[in-house]
């Protein structure tokens, strides 16, 4: 157990209002830290005690706030795809290019690996103290999960079929369902294994990858051990409007109607994305039922801006969504990383989406970003600065010149310094980052190793590209060659 923490006399708390269910600020705050929780929170006493052993930070020029809880990511896969993914688009799916990449692009284990440190080390960096870890399992998953400190949801992915292409207008389901059912077992493994963790801070979260490639029955089993083991439940759902009209196709209802049919949203069901819902613009269904049906189950959706951004599409809107009772989260999804960028991202489309400054603001995806996840993942202890909470906290410096004038400490992070101003983060007491870097977890070789690795990857991407191309055919540089 790391030594006691006392950040003394905080300019700027962002602490919890239990009654009112919000966050509040507080000016001149004394925080301890003792024994991976929030012991004492108050006004500044000059002549309090000073806890035997423990490490006195002064706050005179610091925001102290929850760290942030990241509901939707993709660290092993996220960065090989950085300088690969942000131009490419197929037209003839509503420029979305994800179905052309995961069929032409598979990164090794060593890029996976170097890819998940510099990811973790990024999500730290924006100030995100719990994160939800959507992947692929491979041999170094776990142990770089327990090195970085980081409280971590394993979500080891499986399902039934994988997407393929045969021409830019079709993709086609390739089905597998022996290979889904020993996916299936094996990730139940991996999650007991990460929920036995000596850390305390691995858990499993059931993840059955995406609402069209899993078979019915497999996906009722999902949602069945979710709730007999208590672990919370994702997929990917209304992710692309090629899904969408497949699943329309399949069952004559939208993925969001047949999800609920079949049981699959419930208040431990966090949705990945829930962008194209019947009401949508790109949908057009003559229905206006997802969204409420998403709250009055009481499921999570996981909102990530930024991969839907970059193609021209976005969830319409936030705001909207929250008034009509469905509990938000963030993620970041892929690169990159800044859970930060996300919510004012979230905010600048919801506004423009509606063209209204009511849309979204500052305090909703704040409180999203902390409390909505921590609800979605069963635990109250996080996403909230109040005595008996999880030590997960961020040190922001308002010295930092992006944050001034700190009139409105989170404002001025939201909207200007982003990650740039995070000085400290800290999980169950324990400092994981600082001075802009990760303490634990080594990244010194993964940016060279994952270099090497994304060049073998747009190298044999010519052996399964629909069209038989190289990645540099694929996603040309922004630039020609001169």
């Amino acid at each position: 157990m790391p030594a006691p923490l006392l950040i003394r006399d905080a300019t700027w708390a962002v602490v919890w209002d239990a009654p009112a269910k919000r966050h509040a600020y507080a000016r001149g705050m004394d925080v301890l830290l003792q024994d991976g929780r929030v012991a004492a929170i108050a006004r500044h006493d000059p002549d309090a005690p000073v806890p035997a052993g423990a490490e006195v930070v002064d706050g005179r020029r610091l925001l102290v706030m929850p760290g942030l809880v990241n509901i939707h990511t993709h660290p092993t896969s996220a960065l090989p795809a950085r300088g690969v993914r942000e131009d490419h688009g197929v037209p003839e799916q509503q420029m979305t290019g994800l179905f052309e990449r995961l069929q032409a692009f598979r990164i090794d284990q060593e890029g996976q690996a170097a890819g998940m440190r510099l990811a973790y080390a990024e999500l730290m960096s924006a100030g995100v103290t719990s994160v939800v870890d959507l992947s692929q399992p491979f041999p170094d998953w776990l142990a770089i999960m327990r090195e970085s400190g980081l409280r971590v949801w394993a979500g080891p992915g499986f399902a039934d079929a994988q997407w393929g292409m045969a021409a830019p207008q079709t993709v086609t389901w390739m089905w597998n369902r022996e290979n889904g059912r020993a996916q299936f077992e094996a990730a139940k493994r991996v999650m007991q294994e990460a929920d036995a963790d000596n850390s305390g801070r691995l858990h499993g979260i059931v993840f059955p990858a995406q609402i069209d490639t899993v078979e019915e029955d497999l996906l009722r089993e999902a949602i069945a051990h979710a709730g007999e083991t208590g672990r919370p439940f994702t997929t990917h759902i209304a992710q692309a409007v090629v899904e969408v009209r497949e699943m329309i196709r399949r069952h004559g209802i939208t993925p969001i109607q047949w999800a609920a049919k079949i049981g699959l949203l419930t208040p431990r069901s966090i949705l990945g994305h829930a962008i194209f819902v019947d009401e949508h613009s790109s949908i057009g269904w003559h229905t206006a039922r997802d969204i409420g049906l998403v709250a009055e189950h009481g499921a999570t959706v996981a909102h990530c801006p930024t991969p839907f951004a970059l193609y021209g599409e976005h969830l319409k809107h936030f705001g909207k969504y929250r008034a009509r009772g469905v509990n938000m989260g963030f993620g970041t999804d892929c690169a990159p990383h800044n859970i930060i960028e996300e919510m004012r991202l979230a905010i600048v489309l919801a506004r423009n989406a509606v063209r209204d400054i009511a849309a979204a603001d500052t305090n909703s995806v704040f409180h999203a970003a902390t409390v909505g996840g921590a609800e979605a993942l069963g635990r109250p202890d996080l996403g909230r600065l109040e005595k008996g909470a999880a030590a997960d906290v961020v040190l922001v410096d308002l010295a930092h010149p992006l944050m001034s004038p700190p009139r409105d400490p989170l404002r001025a992070l939201l909207f200007h310094a982003a990650d740039r101003a995070v000085k400290r983060v800290i999980v169950a007491g324990e400092t994981v980052f600082a001075e802009g870097r990760p303490t634990r977890l080594d990244v010194a070789e993964a940016a060279g190793i994952l270099a090497e690795s994304q060049a073998r990857m747009l190298r044999d991407a010519r052996g399964r590209d629909w069209r038989g191309r190289s990645g540099d055919e694929i996603a040309p540089l922004s630039l020609p060659l001169h």
